[in-house]
């Protein structure tokens, strides 16, 4: 009954005593249901033969219900005294030299199940970490503190306890059925040399995703991209170009590449744990992660890329303080060389930023330097993050994609695809942004303050209010090497180097970059603060009677579950009445007391500011809105028009929204939307299925569907502007930017006088997003002198416009552009 040579009432001892000390968090988080998924015996796998770890792992087990390292291991016929074994052992007077011969309980086990076949046991890696800090390079004080115990002795693994027993990180590995991890293999020798080889894999995977790949020193990562072939190519040209020494030339680089590159500190990184867990707990009423699984399931041994949206400042931080509370490696984070402050940007640089600058131009070797530094971080395994819109949403709504460091990313893997590279979108939601005020002013005209030490000076009052909460919400992973494969098959059979850029490979960045934008969206948390926005400012005044607004909550949440976006959005648990105490705590509602009814109502402060919160949701609800424009001005519509007004504007909602669904889906979207409309009772159909009607004008239905309406028909007047705005002028009279400017300005008079307070109304990239769009469907063309013509289809779209919008919007439209 002994485990290194010690027994059972010496371990009981010890056990208790590890308690006082070691206090380990296990990872993932539904580690106790895949433990406990399986009635076969189960064989934990260590990388070290330790009886600190050991302790370790058995107080783990013990916490999870789950079956103890400490039992014994009936297989058949073979009882092992312990369930887990270690792959290797220390020898020596100072356990410095490794033993990795195979371990006796080990290679037993294997011969039992090679030699009976019906033999079944699972195989668990699992791996302890003290402490999470990664093995720094010719450092002997965090080597002797570090996981990586490749010179470890009983004194420094007692110190190690001692300091980091807290903080200690066990993760298992995903059970596997010893059959198929031996395959057909039917030597025992050969077997067990397989199962061997295939558990140091996955510990290295495990390694890899907990802590990160070793640190080398700030200094030997930029001799590293020094020598890189790109960047000795790039310096011979700048001798040439500019009449320098190479001395000169490399010394330029040098400069870039320490302007750029990051400097990573554990112990900052855990000191910034400790404060970001204070500053949460006071800033937020909870940070609220969803969909998390999704890190979980990457596949083993992948190079992770974090592609998460931006709303705030505080995004860098948040991202990375959720992915290191779930055990994993905080990515690098590229940040815009704006951040880098006086004695800020030193710290940034310390928790994994390194520096972008916002433009390239005017340093023809910066690009180059800076692509190489990338190349290097992704090879040595490190996570790294990078914000797909480039800059925050003023508005809400994702931008389009700056795909400069996407695409640095995909040539990398091109030139060396051994390892998988794996996108993961995050979506961020806040009850209440940090930069609301700011955003505020910029969306009403006032110029972008510049980040400063003063302004962030000037920002610390405003943390002492409550933000509400905060939503980090993970999305469907993306394979790079599935989305190539679909781009370009075969691309694995090409040969790719420094210089490579295939003529389909600017169509790859496009797909890529468009579904990393649609998985965001498709990770949307639709709060009470999200939904407040939508229903609130979808009526004329923002303001609704108290009964009115709470049925309207509710139809929202019954539609979300009804016709559910995508299997990671997440809804508002609280009801509509809940909703509403929740805005007037948060100071998002006004309350006015009435002997009919309370009326609720937003401030017109707070009306520019929803807008923001409504757009971060506003995809979730872009069918069931879309098919409820249809009755707004028509009392009843065949199913045939309906399917034919979706499709006619779908693409243009789809490019401007990030919509799920492909084209050739939306036939049977509409068909799913207009089911939950009529459970609902916002629609009834004819007994031969053929029409829909809306309900009676003035009941309570008829409003709910109208409010519904209203959330994308502002979009279906600004598509219905720019076209009006080309029939008027007529063909081959304007050109794709005289159009573009003419709308914004049309669009900001209309805003103007019909007091329209969504800021994108007018915004310059959607419209010409909506005229690049009309081009590439051949509904305009380019004439002679860049000038825009057009035919019937043209028409076409115009038309199904005057169906959906009413006269009144109509003729408001047209007044303003004829004027």
């Amino acid at each position: 009954m002994a485990y290194l040579g010690l027994d059972r009432t010496v371990l009981w001892a010890l056990r208790g005593l590890s308690r006082i000390f070691v206090r380990p968090t296990v990872f993932p988080e539904d580690a106790r249901a895949r433990l406990g998924g399986t009635a076969a015996p189960v064989l934990y796998v260590l990388g070290e033969r330790s009886l600190s770890d050991f302790l370790a792992v058995e107080q783990a087990c013990m916490q999870l219900g789950a079956r103890r390292p400490s039992k014994k291991l009936v297989l058949g016929k073979l009882t092992l005294e312990r369930s887990l074994v270690g792959l290797e052992r220390r020898s020596g007077v100072l356990r410095r030299r490794p033993d990795r011969r195979v371990p006796p309980p080990l290679a037993a086990a294997v011969a039992a199940a090679v030699a009976d076949p019906s033999l079944e046991f699972q195989v668990v890696p699992v791996a302890v970490y003290w402490g999470r800090a990664p093995q720094r390079e010719r450092s002997w004080f965090n080597l002797a503190l570090a996981e990586n115990w490749a010179l470890v002795g009983p004194f420094r693994r007692l110190l190690s306890i001692l300091l980091n027993g807290r903080a200690t990180i066990i993760r298992f590995g995903d059970p596997k059925p010893v059959r198929d991890l031996l395959g057909t293999e039917a030597d025992a020798v050969r077997a067990v040399r397989r199962l061997l080889r295939l558990m140091r894999a996955e510990h290295q995977h495990l390694r890899l995703d907990t802590i990160g790949p070793n640190l080398s020193p700030r200094g030997a990562i930029v001799a590293q991209v020094l020598r890189t072939r790109a960047v000795r190519q790039a310096a011979r040209q700048l001798q040439r170009e500019k009449n320098l020494t190479r001395r000169e030339a490399l010394r330029t680089a040098r400069g870039f590449v320490i302007e750029i590159a990051a400097d990573y500190s554990h112990p900052f990184v855990r000191l910034m744990f400790r404060l970001l867990t204070w500053l949460w707990t006071r800033l937020y009423d909870g940070v609220e992660v969803r969909n998390a699984e999704h890190l979980d399931r990457l596949p083993a041994g992948c190079e992770i890329v974090y592609a998460p949206c931006h709303r705030s400042h505080v995004d860098y931080l948040l991202l990375s303080y959720v992915i290191y509370a779930r055990g994993y490696a905080i990515p690098y984070i590229a940040a815009g060389i704006n951040l880098n402050l006086p004695v800020i940007g030193r710290y940034l640089r310390k928790g994994g930023a390194f520096f972008i600058r916002r433009s390239f131009r005017g340093a023809s070797m910066y690009p180059i330097v800076f692509m190489k530094y990338v190349d290097v971080m992704l090879n040595r395994g490190h996570p790294i993050e990078f914000f797909i819109e480039g800059g925050r949403s003023r508005t809400g709504r994702l931008l389009e994609p700056k795909t400069g460091m996407l695409s640095m990313t995909m040539r990398s893997f091109l030139r060396d695809p051994r390892r998988p590279v794996v996108y993961v979108p995050v979506y961020f939601g806040y009850d209440r942004l940090v930069e609301a005020r700011t955003y505020i002013g910029e969306l009403s005209g006032r110029p972008k303050e510049k980040e400063s030490i003063g302004g962030l000076l000037r920002a610390l009052p405003a943390l002492r209010q409550r933000f509400g909460r905060v939503q980090v919400s993970f999305g469907q992973p993306l394979v790079l090497g599935d989305t190539l494969e679909r781009v370009r098959p075969g691309w694995r059979a090409e040969g790719y180097d420094d210089e490579a850029r295939p003529s389909w490979f600017g169509e790859a960045v496009d797909a890529v970059a468009d579904q990393i934008m649609v998985r965001i969206n498709g990770a949307a948390c639709a709060t009470a603060t999200n939904l407040l926005a939508f229903t609130l400012l979808a009526t004329p005044r923002q303001a609704m009677l108290e009964g009115d607004l709470v049925r309207q909550l509710d139809l929202y949440r019954a539609l979300l579950a009804d016709v559910p976006y995508g299997p990671d959005v997440s809804v508002e648990t609280l009801d509509g009445a809940a909703m509403i105490r929740h805005g007037e705590t948060m100071g998002l509602l006004e309350r006015r007391s009435h002997p009919l009814g309370d009326v609720l109502r937003m401030n017109e402060e707070n009306s520019v500011l929803m807008t923001y919160y409504r757009n971060n949701v506003i995809q979730l609800f872009a069918m069931p809105s879309l098919v409820a424009c249809a009755f707004l001005n028509n009392a009843q519509v065949r199913t045939e028009d309906i399917h034919r007004l979706a499709w006619r504007i779908y693409p243009y909602a789809r490019q401007e929204l990030f919509l799920r669904w492909g084209e050739d889906e939306v036939r049977a979207v509409v068909d799913q939307v207009l089911q939950a409309l009529e459970k609902n009772r916002l629609l009834e159909r004819t007994a031969d299925d053929k029409v829909w009607r809306r309900p009676a004008t003035g009941t309570v239905e008829a409003v709910q569907l109208s409010v519904l309406a209203q959330g994308t028909v502002q979009m279906i007047e600004r598509y219905y502007l720019a076209i009006a705005i080309l029939l008027k002028a007529g063909p081959d009279a304007l050109t794709p930017d005289g159009l573009e400017q003419r709308c914004v300005t049309m669009a900001q008079r209309m805003a103007l006088l019909y007091g329209l307070a969504a800021p994108e109304f007018f915004d310059k990239a959607m419209f010409r997003a909506f005229i690049d769009l009309l081009r590439r469907r051949g509904v305009v063309t380019t004439a002679a002198g860049g000038r825009l013509a057009y035919g019937d289809a043209l028409l076409a779209v115009a038309a199904d416009a005057q169906v959906v919008l009413s006269d009144q919007i109509r003729h408001s439209i047209l007044q303003v552009t004829h004027s």
